[in-house]
């Protein structure tokens, strides 16, 4: 390695003295096995952990080193390795490496001010306001493993020999690291880029000062007290909105928006405010319920909501900027919902649902129209029954033989005649209701079926190929429409259960007439997986290790077709000389 060269207060590789999660036990310190990757959680039946220094060997990185290494990493186990190769602790920063990454895309960080009796500097943190950020914050702070927590706090003493200390708190750690990174990558990329426009700002900010330093690799800024304290209070001002959920968990609400759909055709569509509390998340006070009962204070079951109607007009502010409805909503004195018509409320489901999501703001969909993915089920496509011909029940079939089958349309699981079909497009909404359940109506599947309806005189046929490509998931698509129920029966069934489940009901075949010699049994489970195979046109590969008998399998199945009367012509067989 040429690593020498590199720049390093410490030698590559060295000694240390570092804190370790340990344990006492029989008046003894022992230090948590790492390869264990216990959490908290699970070494709860431990006696008292503490951190503990013990000394240990390894290799120094510099700080630009980790992540590269981090990011190199599987967070699965190695197919052909030990699976401690990697510890439980390199696994997990391996997550909040990636976790990092995904936040910086998203463009969840904040700029950031922080003013200590030494020095002033300035910062990037990472913006933790989503439903799911909040969701994979908790799972982690549960998740990491003891070994992760040999850290300190700047304010914790450095434990001794004689006196341990106690763990540094698991979110607290998380929040250091996506700190430490995004602050580190954000600074790569704008150190790069030019700040225009600087001497067009005020004086009475620091604010040139304050964003060179967003920028430089020297993150301190000079300023007067006054001035920090002013440029302070008013960047706390502007995030104030977007501040991390994760303080006070008791505290913790935010807006959830549930969409309604109407009654009747003639009536519109409503989109309800609501409150919801993170720590108890089935209490969800209305907006209505809130303008009714005035107060400092809501409670229940622990979760305090304090200034309920002025958190949900914050709330209803910030949604507001990311949707024009509920902004002229706000319009009148106590909002507690806004209207939509069909074409507004498909497009806050396609469009808008996942971007308030995404910064904070829970959205209840109705059930039908809830799915993140393509739900076949929920689809407008078509059910297909197919089965082999009466008449070729006994022949023998081939990938491009001709199947019987029945079509229907069919939308959110339920058949639909051409009529009815007609009737809900005439509705001219891409939602409708169907059973009582609102599904999508996709403008690309309306016109696909109305094209299918059309050319049914010269329905496209069904071969067994497509069978297999449809029941396999290879194709999903009959004439432009998805396939979204596809039933089979008799030898087709048979084909098919044979081929995707690997239930195999196979016929087996004995040794056939002029076989010298006796198969043993699997040699005639080949011999019949090779005979299946052929009756439908199937190619097939026999992979039984060497000297096992595969020509011998093949003998004998080229003796059962020509006792079948299926071999017409001559067989060339390319085989080794030892078999001979």
């Amino acid at each position: 390695s040429k690593r020498a060269t590199a720049k390093t207060d410490h030698p590559l590789w060295g000694k240390t003295s570092v804190p370790l999660p340990s344990f006492l036990e029989d008046a003894q310190i022992q230090p948590i096995h790492s390869a264990s990757g216990e959490t908290q959680a699970e070494a709860q039946h431990r006696p008292a952990q503490v951190l503990h220094p013990w000394q240990l060997e390894g290799w120094w990185l510099a700080p630009p080193e980790v992540l590269p290494l981090l990011l190199a990493l599987p967070l699965g186990q190695f197919a052909l390795a030990p699976a401690d190769l990697i510890g439980s602790d390199l696994r997990f920063w391996g997550h909040m490496a990636r976790w990092g990454l995904n936040l910086l895309a998203r463009g969840k960080y904040l700029p950031t001010l922080e003013l200590t009796s030494e020095r002033l500097s300035a910062g990037w943190r990472p913006l933790l306001d989503s439903a799911a950020d909040q969701e994979r914050l908790r799972n982690f702070t549960q998740a990491m493993p003891l070994i992760c927590r040999s850290y300190l706090s700047p304010s914790q003493p450095a434990p001794t020999l004689s006196c341990s200390t106690s763990f540094t708190a698991p979110q607290d750690l998380i929040l250091s690291f996506l700190t430490v990174q995004i602050d580190h990558q954000v600074r790569q990329v704008t150190q790069t880029q030019p700040l225009n426009g600087l001497n067009t700002l005020g004086q009475e900010l620091p604010l040139q000062a304050w964003l060179q330093a967003l920028t430089l690799p020297q993150n301190t800024l000079d300023a007067s007290p006054a001035a920090a304290a002013r440029l302070q209070e008013a960047l706390t001002t502007w995030t104030i909105p977007l501040q991390s959920l994760a303080a006070d968990p008791a505290a913790q609400f935010r807006l959830r928006l549930v969409l309604q759909p109407p009654e009747s055709l003639e009536r519109p569509w409503q989109l309800h405010y609501h409150l919801q509390s993170i720590a108890v998340p089935d209490w969800q006070p209305s907006a209505l319920f809130i303008w009714q009962h005035p107060g400092a204070e809501l409670r229940h079951r622990g979760a305090i909501l304090e200034s309920p109607q002025e958190t949900l007009l914050a709330g209803l502010g910030r949604a507001a900027r990311l949707y024009t409805p509920i902004r002229e909503s706000l319009r009148q004195p106590q909002p507690t919902h806004c209207e939509l018509d069909s074409i507004q409320a498909y497009q806050f489901i396609k469009a808008v649902a996942w971007q308030l999501q995404d910064n904070g703001v829970e959205v209840e969909l109705p059930p039908g129209l809830a799915t993140t993915t393509d739900d076949n089920q929920s689809r407008l496509g078509l059910k297909v029954q197919a089965e082999v011909p009466a008449t070729q029940q006994r022949q023998r079939l081939g990938l491009k033989s001709l199947l019987n089958f029945k079509w229907e349309l069919s939308l959110a699981g339920q058949t639909l005649s051409a009529a009815e079909f007609e009737q809900l497009i005439s509705q001219g909404s891409p939602l409708v209701e169907i059973n009582g359940q609102w599904v999508e109506l996709k403008p690309q599947e309306v016109k696909a079926a109305q094209r299918f309806l059309e050319g049914q005189k010269t329905a496209t046929p069904l071969s067994v190929e497509d069978a297999l490509r449809i029941s396999t998931g290879d194709t999903q698509l009959i004439d432009k429409l998805p396939v979204v129920s596809f039933e089979a029966s008799g030898a087709l069934q048979k084909l098919i259960d044979t081929l995707t489940t690997g239930h195999q009901s196979l016929e087996e075949i004995a040794d056939p007439p002029g076989f010298k010699g006796k198969l043993r049994p699997y040699q005639a489970r080949g011999v019949s997986w090779l005979a299946f195979l052929e009756q439908w046109g199937l190619g097939a590969c026999l992979a039984d290790d060497m000297g096992l008998g595969k020509t011998i399998q093949l003998i004998a199945f080229l003796l059962h077709l020509q006792a079948q009367g299926w071999l017409a012509a001559p067989v060339l067989l390319v085989c080794p000389t030892s078999v001979l």
